[in-house]
């Protein structure tokens, strides 16, 4: 599907690459117990991924990439060169996870690739973030998360990075940590509130940005000003702590001091406009459930709480500002809704519709990429499992 208008600067350098996530897990179930017996537990037994063969990467081209789904719309065309995909498993992946997946928003810099990976476990959880080098087809693991926070057994650790990795102005990758299950945030875990954490790529050193920059929350949402370097985070409340919401907060990672938090913060993702250092958000999940989804500002220039600003426009995935000045957002496609694109000036704050965004069943889109000219959108529509029954097709 060809987007005719113009389009933003951050683009997935990893297009042509699929990292592979799975976990093996087989199960027998036991006979029934005779009468008097104790019933046996099912012993499952955890075989990690791998390819065949024992083969550390695989690379293919074939015209069976081209081949468009039964769901495709009408009108959508497909490309006609075929790509050269490679795959591969990413390590760490040696007991099971609940699952194993990805969550958070990856980055390329420099011809390298940067993502990561959790296993979703709650209260002792954990998450890995990996370089991907397409010139060696390898990847280096820049952090163990669990490792780095070398807490005791029984304290609450992170099974997520549900964040953007963004890289700031010093060349260090920055993300924030969340949870597997919300019932594990709780005093009996020693939940204290989630992490921000840094890594850098040249030296592979990883290490703690701030602890619980908001109390007893963990932070599923963010984006990085890496001019400023201020981190911006939207909240999820500890379980024992849901009367607070979702939170917004702006944090000097320089001076290592929260400059600003308050309520009615963003639930999935925010617009940053580089231009002008301004980050824009709708009001989280709870009061977008009662139709009162609210656009707002917030500005380090002045300080203070975010400022309402009209305006009606969906942001659960963002490109950064473009050549033109404009960033590309779309709306949340779950649950039946349909996702549309828009176009937000960052000069004027106009917003535009630009339309559905799905191009056969599913409108999902969880990471929103454009090139550096401003002229080509990437997406994979589908997120949270959902992408192959269209083809898990690039767009």
């Amino acid at each position: 599907m060809r987007v005719r208008n113009r389009v933003g600067v951050r683009w997935a350098a990893a297009l042509a690459v699929a990292l592979v996530f799975a976990l093996g897990v087989s199960a027998q179930k036991p006979a029934d117990p005779k009468k008097g017996e104790k019933k046996k537990a099912v012993v499952e037994k955890f075989v990690a991924p791998a390819l065949p063969e024992g083969k550390v990467v695989v690379t293919d081209t074939s015209d069976e990439f081209l081949k468009p789904p039964t769901t495709l719309k009408e009108g959508v065309a497909i490309a006609k060169a075929a790509p050269t995909i490679d795959f591969l498993y990413f390590p760490g992946q040696t007991y099971a996870g609940k699952p194993w997946s990805n969550w958070g928003d990856g980055v390329a810099v420099n011809g390298k690739y940067y993502t990561a990976i959790g296993d979703h476990l709650a209260p002792a959880g954990n998450a890995f973030v990996y370089e991907y080098d397409p010139a060696t087809k390898t990847l280096r693991q820049l952090a163990d998360l669990r490792k780095l926070l070398n807490l005791p057994d029984d304290h609450y650790t992170p099974g997520k990075i549900h964040s953007r990795i963004d890289v700031g102005s010093d060349g260090w990758l920055y993300f924030s940590t969340h949870r597997g299950s919300p019932a594990a945030t709780t005093d009996k875990n020693h939940y204290k509130g989630d992490w921000l954490f840094r890594c850098d790529p040249a030296t592979g050193k990883a290490e703690i940005a701030a602890a619980a920059p908001v109390a007893k929350h963990s932070v599923p949402t963010s984006v990085l000003d890496p001019d400023r370097m201020i981190f911006y985070g939207g909240t999820a409340a500890g379980i024992e702590q849901k009367d607070e919401g979702i939170r917004f907060f702006a944090y000097d990672l320089k001076n290592k001091k929260l400059l600003y938090s308050g309520p009615d913060g963003p639930a999935r993702y925010m617009i940053f406009a580089k231009s002008t250092g301004r980050v824009y958000y709708t009001q989280g999940k709870e009061k977008a459930a009662e139709g009162e989804q609210q656009l707002m500002r917030f500005d380090p220039a002045v300080g203070g709480p975010p400022v309402k600003i009209p305006g009606d426009i969906g942001i659960r995935a963002a490109t950064q500002e473009t050549p033109q000045g404009i960033v590309y957002t779309v709306s949340l496609g779950q649950g039946g809704r349909i996702s549309h694109l828009y176009g937000f000036n960052t000069k004027t704050e106009a917003i535009e519709d630009l339309g559905p965004v799905a191009a056969a069943s599913d409108s999902y889109v969880a990471s929103l990429d454009a090139d550096p000219t401003g002229r080509y959108l990437y997406y994979i529509p589908g997120a949270h499992g959902s992408s192959a029954r269209d083809g898990s097709a690039v767009i």
